[in-house]
């Protein structure tokens, strides 16, 4: 039986988890400040809830056919009802509906010799030879992480045992999950309703990497070093200062405040994540190498045939690669599509 793995190991097998929500939100492009000038932000409650219009669609066109793309950002507002009855309106009248970019890994092995890998996943997660994370982290970098850990995640002490990065990601999570945001995206699933509701072909535009034996690969992984410091830094930089630029973009998206969207815009994280996970030898066996570029390959080539042959044509991506200068519809309207904003 063939089981897609989720939740075994960021980069591994987690590159679509807690490194992808880091994508879609972009921190500030600013340099982590030195210890004695790191904050903690106070952020006021995210205010938006209820049914929100969210953004609007950018539409990109040759000719008489056009691409309605909806950008998605996250974290997003827990408590918001999106109104999807422009999204509906076109999925409606949709020839093809291509889904946001995604990176799957997957293994051909059985649901039960899933969960009897659950020890090992667990086991991977954590820093070789049983050191704590004080070990392995330098003193002015713990020093900044102890005060969001305590605030953020409490006095639990078993994410002390874990590598930074995931250290850093269950930090995230923690944070914003107290801010009455969440990371998991409300757009795909509602997308995919709407599209089968419609019979609407879906065009998934995932990058798939495959693990022929999951338990060697796990063991490596677990023994294998991590450049994860710099990942870390970004991480505890982002928390000190952006969530509450993190809060203001989840509303701005509710609210469909593109200007807003495009002011709280900035360097993405996730490249600087990335490289924990794309360089090594087990990395490159797996296939986890220039993946930005694959992916951005696969949703172009899917975007491009769409509107080479249908009228109307729906898909989503994050926001970070709707604005973004070099970003995906840049890179369309590079290639002399129209590219109209909301």
């Amino acid at each position: 039986m063939r089981e897609r793995i989720v939740g075994i190991v960021m980069g591994m097998v987690l590159i679509a988890g807690a490194v992808t929500a880091w994508a879609q939100a972009p921190a500030t492009g600013a340099s982590p400040p030195p210890p004695s000038e790191a904050g903690i932000v106070d952020m006021g409650p995210v205010v938006v809830s209820g049914v929100q219009p969210g953004p609007g669609l950018w539409q990109v066109r040759r000719g008489d056919r056009t691409l309605y793309v909806l950008g998605e950002v996250s974290p997003m507002p827990r408590d918001i009802d999106w109104n999807t009855d422009e999204v509906e309106a076109v999925i409606a009248r949709a020839q093809t509906v291509i889904t946001a970019p995604q990176i799957e890994l997957r293994a051909d092995v059985g649901r039960f010799r899933t969960l009897l890998m659950v020890p090992a996943l667990l086991r991977a997660r954590r820093n070789p030879d049983g050191k704590q994370l004080q070990e392995v982290v330098p003193p002015a970098l713990y020093a900044r992480w102890a005060p969001l850990k305590a605030r953020w995640i409490g006095r639990s002490d078993r994410v002390e045992r874990w590598r930074p990065v995931f250290a850093a990601g269950e930090l995230y999570a923690s944070a914003i999950a107290r801010m009455r945001m969440r990371q998991d995206g409300i757009i795909e699933p509602v997308v995919t309703r709407l599209a089968k509701a419609h019979r609407v072909p879906i065009v998934r535009t995932d990058l798939e990497i495959r693990v022929d034996d999951t338990k060697a690969a796990l063991r490596e992984f677990g023994g294998a070093p991590l450049d994860d410091l710099p990942c870390f830094e970004r991480m505890l930089a982002r928390i000190e200062r952006d969530l509450q630029h993190m809060g203001e973009r989840a509303n701005a998206w509710a609210v469909g405040d593109i200007d807003a969207l495009r002011a709280l815009q900035g360097e993405n994280t996730y490249t600087v994540c990335m490289r924990t996970f794309t360089q090594g030898a087990l990395a490159k066996r797996l296939g986890v190498e220039d993946v930005d570029r694959r992916v951005e390959a696969l949703w172009l080539q899917a975007a491009e045939s769409a509107l080479a042959k249908n009228q109307t044509t729906f898909a989503v991506l994050p926001m970070s690669l709707v604005l973004g200068e070099h970003g995906y519809l840049a890179k369309l309207a590079a290639k002399g599509y129209e590219v109209q904003a909301p």
